[in-house]
This record gives C-alpha cells, sequence and structure tokens, in this order.
C-alpha cells in the first residue's frame, strides 16, 4: 500500500524487453539513504513492483532491478519506456505513518494522455484524456493516482481528466516532463472502484 507521495526521482538506466518477464533497472538514492532490500515493493510511476536485484554503492545511490508481467506492461506506461528517463518512486507505507495523499494499492488501472497544460497563478492545470471504461470510477472532488502521485479530479469533462498541479509537485514529480502527448498511469479511486463492482452486481 502507498499514500501518493513521492520520494524520490530515479532514472531508467535500462529496459529488457522479453517473451514473457521483462526487466526494468533503475538508479535512485532515497533522501533517508535507508537501503532498499530485495523483495521490497516500490511504486514506480504508480505501479508497485518488487525488487528483485539491489546494487548500493559508497555514496548510498542504488542500482535496482524489477521484473514487470506481460500483464503489468500492456496495461501501463512502461512498454514506451525509455533509458534516461526521470520516473517517480515511493516505497510501500509503514503502518503508523501519516496518510498525507490517499491510500494507492500500486494497481494500475489504465493510461491517460497528456492534453494540455495551462499556467494558473504559479500552479499549472492539465487536462488529460482518460479511456471510457474508467470514467465511472472517477470523481470530482475525488482522488486519482496519476504516475504515483496523489492528486484531486478537479474537473470530468466527457472523456477528459483535469487536475491542478501545485509547483511543488511540479519540482518533485516528473509528471510534467515530456510535454502533451505523454502516457501516464492512472490507478482510479478504491472506494469508487468497489462501489462501481456492487452496482454492477446488484444490476444483474
Amino acid at each position: 500500500m502507498f499514500t501518493g507521495l513521492i520520494e524520490a526521482l530515479g532514472q531508467v538506466v535500462g529496459f529488457e524487453p522479453a517473451a514473457g518477464v521483462h526487466r526494468l533497472t533503475l538508479a535512485a538514492r532515497w533522501p533517508d539513504d535507508e537501503p532498499t532490500a530485495r523483495g521490497d515493493s516500490v511504486a514506480v510511476n504508480g505501479c508497485c513492483l518488487t525488487a528483485v536485484a539491489c546494487q548500493r554503492g559508497p555514496d548510498g545511490a542504488e542500482r535496482l532491478v524489477f521484473e514487470l508481467s506481460a500483464e503489468t506492461v500492456a496495461r501501463t506506461a512502461f512498454g514506451a519506456v525509455r533509458s534516461g528517463e526521470s520516473v517517480n518512486l515511493e516505497r510501500a507505507a509503514r503502518i503508523g505513518q501519516r496518510l498525507g495523499g490517499h491510500l494507492v494499492t500500486g494497481h494500475v488501472d489504465g493510461t491517460a494522455t497528456l492534453l494540455a497544460i495551462h499556467p494558473s497563478g504559479g500552479a499549472f492545470d492539465v487536462t488529460y484524456a482518460v479511456p471510457a471504461d474508467l470514467e465511472p470510477e472517477l470523481v470530482v472532488k475525488g482522488s486519482v493516482a496519476l504516475d504515483g502521485v496523489s492528486l484531486t479530479v478537479n474537473a470530468l469533462p466527457p472523456g477528459r481528466l483535469q487536475v491542478t498541479l501545485i509547483p511543488h509537485t511540479v519540482a518533485h514529480t516528473q509528471l510534467l516532463q515530456g510535454g502533451a502527448g505523454k502516457t501516464v498511469n492512472v490507478e482510479t479511486d478504491l472506494i469508487a472502484k468497489h462501489m462501481r463492482r456492487l452496482a454492477i452486481l446488484a444490476a444483474r
């Protein structure tokens, strides 16, 4: 479980496609310098992945390796990942810590495409195109995780999702890197997903 508050930016070192399991290698460094252990869960752009190998340098920088299934690659934006690009990182939440964002499982529901960025008094109003199958799980003033970042839904025009990014979010995440056309991972609100499922079952 995660909170949607990004701890660090990592950098893609390599992505090795395969028929079965893909391998993603990242360079990372946590602000508290706590080492990552093999088997730890890390949200990479909002997708919960397991560290299968960890190498730590004398300066605290780490080389982390993750394995991705074909399902993960198909449902997320990892299929287009490139060496050198930045990724949002968050380690699994600990019981007893503050939940400053919202409950994020790290199970990506789909992707959205960045359409427009409009400066707004120091902040940025950002519009994404979202798949029709995710629209019922989005609620105005509800929560959504985009590339692992906990955000508030501001508006939901048909086929669109609008959020506002404050300067802190822009500075500490990679959400605006890449500009229009960028694909981001989307995790809708957990409660909305369960409510939708209950409504479907009740209608049978």
